[in-house]
């Protein structure tokens, strides 16, 4: 049973700005704006700062943020603080704070005393007066202000958006996946290290609007007359893109769903014009947790709990504060992306981005270079949806169909210590790897203690490519390594070529790695049967004549009878 309860607020528009091509949904859901252009060129000094564990970063754990930050929309500017808690790994007295410009960096304080700084491009030095202790907990306050990036083309080129609802009245959202959340305030900005006790976020605006951002609303404090503060909480570690400010008249209604960590709370923030249809809509939220529970395990935020909220672009994966802005339609933007008509069985962005919540959220990655961990279990989480509450045909349809969009232009896996993702195939490619390996594990329940498996053992955690491989190939009790290689390190799809005389079937791969072997179904004139084709050509006879030969669809290799 759901129980729903409303709030009260203005209405605002239903049909939100959302001109945006589904070609470069397509390529991924990063922000690849500016930072596309960013990845073509030679990494130079703010590419290595921004992508790399410098000294100035390595010597400190982070254990809390504090972001209190007013939007003022008459100026579109931002005015605010971090404290930011952590600990000290090693003596140093240099730390590296990203901000990227306009904004600027006011002041610093430490044990209320002012520290030094000095700006080099989206970095700042932060200098103590001496080198800080072992073991100690510090705090420092950082006081930054401006106009931010405004986002062109949220969420793939990121920053702050400045919208009106039909009314006129102000509606303010953040995104900043890819270009860093640096764009909107002041970070240690790279994924190796999440603050370990969560953050606090405090957001300013201007009567009567409503600020929604990750975790729990702790308080709603008057400022004063013209302005209050909503103070938000999250008990557990955040990726830093996924902390997010959304602004304006909302309507709230909420839900509780019975899962495997017991009594989960669901909220919805929602424009006063969208309550109707997301009532009806939103029903597919639950059913969306209770099929990724059963794949993958728990819901991983049960203590802050799980919203969505309606934004002016398709939608985010931020922790705990999925945001969504689909027209409450099934498909992507009225499109199915398989083209099979499978992809209208569900609502794209609900089922995507609530997928990040255990592949993404849950277990991260240390590197951008390792972006697939999120984005190729997510895609993949689609087809397990469909395959949970509709069929495994159907599932297996819309996976293979997603094919079609993969490019091969580019190693999925990009450039380490730059902040270099790789290509956009970590999408469909990566979905499309991690199906065909379930198929050649054979074993479905093997296959489902696995992904479990994942997501219980890195609880919480910032992972690399590397540790993902090894767990996947002990726990299958199958080296995928050259299969890893093969897919995410290399542009090729294996091409498994066959020679029919008689009875013998000739078989063996081209386009791969070096060692690339795995067992592989087809079909004897309907009959199944499993090889093991390598870069030599072997043989098969069948006891009477070959009329046809036909590859397991679930296989992703290309296919060719040579003459």
């Amino acid at each position: 049973m759901h129980r729903h309860r409303f709030n009260k607020c203005h209405d605002l528009r239903q049909n939100m700005n959302f001109k945006l091509l589904i070609n470069a949904f397509i390529g991924c859901l990063l922000c690849l704006g500016t930072a596309a252009a960013q990845q073509t060129a030679a990494p130079d000094q703010q590419d290595r700062l921004r992508g790399s564990i410098s000294p100035e970063r390595q010597w400190w754990d982070l254990q809390h943020y504090h972001l209190s930050v007013e939007f003022l929309p008459d100026s579109q500017t931002i005015q605010g603080t971090n404290k930011i808690t952590f600990k000290t790994l090693q003596p140093n007295k240099r730390m590296q704070i990203d901000l990227q410009p306009p904004l600027e960096i006011n002041s610093v304080q430490h044990a209320e005393k002012d520290l030094k700084f000095q700006r080099d491009g989206n970095v700042y030095w932060i200098d103590f007066e001496s080198a800080l202790p072992v073991g100690s907990e510090e705090s420092i306050v950082v006081t930054y202000g401006g106009k931010p990036t405004e986002a062109k083309r949220p969420p793939w080129d990121g920053g702050v958006t400045w919208d009106k609802d039909r009314e006129g009245n102000p509606l303010i959202v953040t995104t900043c996946q890819g270009i860093g959340a640096s764009i909107w305030w002041p970070t240690k900005d790279h994924g190796y290290d999440e603050p370990d006790n969560g953050v606090k976020i405090s957001l300013t605006v201007p009567k009567p609007l409503t600020a929604v951002s990750n975790g729990r609303l702790e308080s709603v404090k008057e400022v004063n007359a013209d302005k209050r503060t909503f103070n938000w909480i999250v008990t557990q570690p955040i990726n830093n893109y996924c902390i997010n400010a959304n602004i304006g008249n909302y309507v709230n209604f909420s839900d509780q769903y019975e899962g495997e960590f017991g009594e989960l709370d669901i909220e919805y923030w929602v424009l006063e014009n969208q309550k109707e249809k997301a009532i009806k809509h939103f029903k597919e939220v639950p059913r969306t947790i209770k099929a990724f529970e059963h794949w993958f395990g728990k819901y991983p935020f049960y203590e802050d709990s799980f919203k969505i909220v309606a934004v002016p672009y398709p939608g985010m994966e931020h922790q705990s504060s999925v945001t969504y802005g689909n027209g409450f339609k099934n498909g992507y933007r009225g499109r199915d992306l398989s083209d099979t008509g499978v992809g209208f069985k569900f609502d794209f962005i609900i089922v995507h981005e609530s997928g990040h919540e255990w592949f993404g959220n849950n277990i991260s990655m240390k590197d951008v270079a390792d972006m697939w961990i999120h984005e190729g279990f997510t895609n993949y989480s689609e087809n397990l949806f469909v395959e949970y509450h509709f069929s495994e045909k159907e599932a297996q349809d819309y996976v293979i169909g997603c094919r079609s969009l993969v490019k091969n232009d580019k190693p999925i896996i990009g450039q380490y210590g730059l902040h270099r993702e790789g290509s956009g195939d970590m999408y469909y490619k990566a979905g499309n790897m991690l199906h065909t390996m379930r198929h050649i594990l054979n074993d479905d329940e093997k296959w489902r203690s696995i992904l479990r498996g994942l997501n219980r053992d890195f609880w919480h955690q910032i992972v690399t490519t590397q540790q993902i491989e090894s767990y996947i190939n002990e726990k299958s009790g199958i080296d995928f390594t050259k299969f890893f290689d093969q897919y995410l390190r290399d542009t090729r799809i294996p091409k498994l070529n066959y020679q029919l005389d008689g009875q013998t079937l000739t078989y063996w791969f081209t386009d791969i790695v070096e060692g690339f072997s795995f067992p592989t179904q087809i079909r004897i004139n309907s009959v199944e049967k499993t090889i093991k084709p390598n870069a030599a050509k072997q043989s098969l006879e069948f006891g009477s004549n070959i009329e046809s030969v036909e590859l397991d669809r679930n296989f992703y290799f290309e296919n060719e009878e040579i003459k």
